[in-house]
């Protein structure tokens, strides 16, 4: 506020100077997290959703482990969706097969760098945080079952058109939701902006 304003005002000269002068306050912890609730939540829902399904498909005496296959998998859809019970030391599609150590200091890593670029990722943007949000939860999802299992727990099995996809769990829905989201968001935005020049 400036000392004409002040005098428009009648707020004392003095006064005015302090409020010039007074810092603005820096959020505090609470509001800091608040302004990342939908994140928080996003990555809370699908992780507990992965880790208490896998609980299940791991404790589930009519599947025990790598069962897959007729007889040994639970048949929800005939030809199109069974559950199952199979371990993948691997990535996406098993890829780097093996390799379950590595893979878990990588989503170590991808984890710690989302936390430490926090406020160059755009996280103000609502659908940016949300696709932050389900990422998160799926990659936290993965690494305890590499931590826990040596390997990640899959039981959703599609099969379409003479098809069987690889096998999946609730964590890497949300993984390839998230980055969906996140490239969709950022081509989104780059088109409005070019709309706008």
């Amino acid at each position: 506020m400036r000392n004409a304003d002040c005098r428009i005002v009648r707020i004392p000269l003095f006064v005015c100077m302090h409020m010039q002068s007074a810092p603005s306050k820096t959020p505090t912890r609470m509001q800091r997290i608040f302004a990342y609730r939908r994140l928080h939540i996003c990555a809370i829902v699908v992780f507990v959703l992965d880790q208490v399904t896998k609980a299940w498909i791991h404790n589930s005496e009519r599947l025990p482990f790598n069962s897959y296959g007729p007889g040994e998998h639970i048949e929800v859809i005939p030809g199109f969706f069974n559950i199952v019970h199979v371990g993948n030391t691997g990535a996406a599609w098993s890829i780097l097969s093996g390799h379950s150590e590595w893979l878990a200091v990588f989503a170590v890593v991808v984890l710690l760098s989302i936390f430490f670029l926090r406020k160059t990722l755009e996280l103000h943007v609502r659908a940016i945080q949300i696709a932050f949000g389900l990422l998160c939860g799926g990659i936290a999802g993965n690494l305890v079952d590499r931590v826990m299992h040596k390997h990640v727990i899959d039981f959703l099995d599609f099969h379409f058109a003479g098809y069987a996809w690889p096998a999946f769990n609730i964590a890497d829905v949300g993984i390839v939701t998230g980055v969906v989201l996140y490239i969709g968001s950022t081509i989104l935005a780059a088109v409005r902006e070019r709309k706008g020049e």
